[in-house]
């Protein structure tokens, strides 16, 4: 089984939004923030230990400790700008500190018998979802290092006078382990999340990109309307001049052949910018109401002369009837040309011809409540394990072997992008493979008939303005 189909062909290159080795996704006002917190909230711990329970405590130790935290934090604030994005290095660099202030505080208030060495976790857990993993796994290290020191080496815990709690050693190794387990699941699971965020926003920018490109596309018609109603005007003025001063210059003027062909070109001008300015419905067909072969047609035009056939069938459901006394067929649905459309079926059919055996078929029903569109092809479909992601970016593991070109990958973005567009027309689309022992991928698209019958007066692509937008479903 092949897991590829998921590939991406048209999106510029760069768009992944990861965090580079130089910088870091930490802010100074997140840093800073987060140690004034942390800086509150020792001073309030400490308080309440030595003014509510009276614990004897280091506390000079203690205060000069927070201290730095407080003057590295004003340091930092007239150093750089609320808004400064760290250095990968500066960034580590001060999490390593909080993480040495923090374990000093607990060596001179019980090392790991401390109930707040939990909080030894939260610098591991701000660089998993800031910086990248060999910074993160470089700071569990050190909290692990630290955390077995603070074993062995420790000030008393503070305790009511004459008593002291000495936890067993082996309940302390519990400790430890316990710390680095939560340590571990926080910061993988932040990382996750965070990668994750990034991944969808990178896509989703990709696929307004494509759809935004379409689109430019899809506007030049009415540039070129406009200017051609602009231009009309002035052509018209150099006509009539050109026939006004060849009728006074006279048959026998020198000038006449001059102006005969000044005509002649204004006149051509004119019909040529009228072409433009016709109604769609009447001449050009790229602006009428599309059927959905010819949209199925137009969106895998590209793709026929690759070696493999492309088969397209399109008929009502069966049983499919109108409701008139007659019980006459369903009439084939006509909707408006949109580019988002055209282009995400181009790319589920180009995923389908690259990975077919021979054959891809693609067949359209429709009723009279929907229109579905389903692809397949006889390749080896999509593996098991990935049925449940397909669709979602960056999932791919796309080989180009047949081509000699090993271990090349796409970006997976195709489907997510073919998918995003299709359903923002209206469309749900769900993925699957063929019954044994058949093999192949399938690919059904499935819009309700009136969305895929929108007027153009009733479309809105994300971004336009002015119009209504169908409800999408998924």
């Amino acid at each position: 089984m092949n897991q590829g189909k998921v590939t991406a062909t048209r999106p510029k290159p760069g768009i992944r939004g990861i965090v580079n080795d130089r910088e870091s996704q930490l802010r100074l006002v997140t840093s800073v923030r987060l140690r004034w917190a942390a800086v509150l909230g020792q001073l309030v711990t400490i308080a309440v230990v030595m003014g509510v329970y009276g614990f004897p405590l280091e506390v000079g130790s203690c205060l000069v400790l927070i201290a730095m935290s407080a003057w590295l934090n004003v340091f930092l604030s007239i150093r750089y700008p609320a808004r400064h994005r760290f250095s990968t290095t500066i960034a580590t660099a001060l999490l390593i500190y909080d993480l040495i202030q923090l374990a000093a505080l607990l060596y001179f208030t019980g090392g790991i018998q401390n109930p707040f060495v939990v909080l030894l976790a939260a610098p591991v857990t701000v660089a998993a979802s800031t910086l990248p993993p060999r910074h993160t796994i470089l700071l569990g290290l050190l909290v692990m290092g630290a955390a077995t020191v603070l074993i062995f080496q420790y000030y008393p815990l503070p305790w009511y006078q004459g008593l002291r709690i000495e936890l067993p050693r082996d309940y302390k190794f519990a400790i430890l382990a316990a710390l680095g387990a939560s340590m571990g699941f926080l910061a993988f699971y932040t990382w996750r999340l965070n990668k994750e965020a990034r991944q969808m926003s990178a896509a989703l920018a990709a696929t307004d990109m494509v759809l935004a490109s379409e689109q430019r596309l899809h506007a030049l018609d009415g540039l070129a309307a406009a200017a051609a109603h602009e231009l009309g005007t002035p052509l018209s003025t150099i006509v009539l001049v050109a026939k006004e001063l060849e009728h006074e210059l006279g048959p026998d003027s020198r000038y006449r052949e001059d102006l005969q062909l000044l005509h002649a070109q204004a006149k051509r001008c004119r019909e040529i910018l009228q072409k433009l300015t016709r109604s769609p419905d009447e001449q050009d067909p790229m602006h009428a109401s599309i059927s959905i072969k010819e949209v199925l047609d137009e969106a895998a035009s590209a793709y026929r002369l690759t070696g493999k056939r492309v088969v397209i069938s399109v008929h009502p459901l069966a049983g499919s009837t109108s409701n008139d006394a007659g019980g006459t067929e369903i009439g084939e649905p006509l909707g408006h040309r949109r580019p988002g459309v055209i282009y995400g079926l181009g790319n589920i059919i180009e995923n389908a011809v690259g990975f077919a055996a021979s054959e891809v078929q693609i067949d359209a029903r429709w009723s009279a409540t929907e229109v579905s569109v389903t692809i397949s092809d006889d390749g080896p479909g999509f593996a098991a394990e990935l049925m449940d992601t397909i669709g979602e970016p960056y999932v791919t593991s796309r080989r180009y072997q047949d081509r000699g070109d090993k271990g090349h990958s796409g970006l997976g973005l195709g489907f997510f992008i073919a998918k995003t567009l299709l359903e923002r027309s209206g469309a749900s689309v769900n993925f699957s493979n063929r019954a044994e022992p058949l093999t192949g991928a399938i690919i059904q698209i499935v819009w309700p008939r009136a969305a895929f019958e929108l007027k153009p007066g009733d479309f809105e692509w994300p971004g336009s303005t002015g119009a209504k937008r169908p409800l999408a479903t998924s």
